[in-house]
């Protein structure tokens, strides 16, 4: 079992035009969906791409389960990100966690949901 973890903010995942599978902006945009490989690698893509926002969410995705084709592939700094090229099946979102921000504006993962 392998899992990568996607960030979505939360009005967009609770606002998807289906229950059967989901798919980030980017999708349409760059050709798919951005993931992280661990729980590190995570934290420091919300630092730098979402400090000061709020009601984030973090799917976990079991890559098992993915229907669409995933890949990984460095980004323009060498680091190896997990990317998915097409929508992810809500099946394969194995938890749904907040991501929370401490008293130091420092992001943290929440206990997980049931996806």
């Amino acid at each position: 079992m392998s899992v990568i973890f996607h960030l979505v903010r939360k009005s967009e995942w609770e606002g998807r035009s289906s229950l059967q599978e989901y798919s980030a902006p980017s999708l349409a945009q760059e050709g798919f969906n951005h993931c992280s490989e661990n729980e590190g690698q995570l934290l420091a893509v919300a630092r730098r791409l979402y400090a000061g926002e709020v009601d984030l969410l973090v799917l976990e995705l079991e890559t098992d389960l993915l229907t669409s084709r995933l890949m990984r592939e460095p980004s323009r700094s060498g680091e190896v990100y997990p990317h998915i090229y097409g929508p992810i099946n809500t099946h394969a979102v194995v938890a749904v966690r907040e991501l929370l921000t401490g008293n130091d504006g420092e992001f943290f993962l929440g206990e997980p949901n049931s996806g």
